[in-house]
Formats: C-alpha cells, structure tokens, sequence
C-alpha cells in the first residue's frame, strides 16, 4: 500500500448510516470504489487497495470499520 494516499480507514463513521459514510468516503477519496455491504453478506476474500466495504446493520448503520482492501 505504499502508493495508496490518504486515509486507510474512517473509524469516526462507525454509527452513522451507511450513504453518509459512502459519501464521506468517497468525498475524501475520489479513485475509491466505496459501497454498501449489509451484514452477513458473503464478499470475496481478495484484498484490493482501491475499494472500501462499508458494513451496515439491518437498519443501514455502519457496525464496522470501513478501511481500504
């Protein structure tokens, strides 16, 4: 990751609803591919250093960390 600039992970939009944290995200880092996954949902384990998951609950909360990979 020694290319990638700015922030790797937004630990202040854990709490807020997963559109705002995309738009934060996507506002800070433009070249980032930023989206929504809901809980329990199954994702690809590969690590990409241009996309961030944002993890939202039932009701489209962040519940986790969104960071690059």
């Amino acid at each position: 990751m020694a290319d990638c600039k700015g922030k790797t992970e937004w630990p202040e939009l854990v709490g807020v609803k997963g559109d705002v944290a995309v738009t934060t995200i996507k506002a800070e880092n433009p070249s980032l591919d930023v989206f929504t996954v809901k809980k329990g949902s199954i994702v690809t384990a590969d690590y990409r250093s241009d996309r961030v998951r944002v993890w939202v609950d039932e009701c489209g909360v962040v519940y986790e960390v969104p960071r690059i990979g």
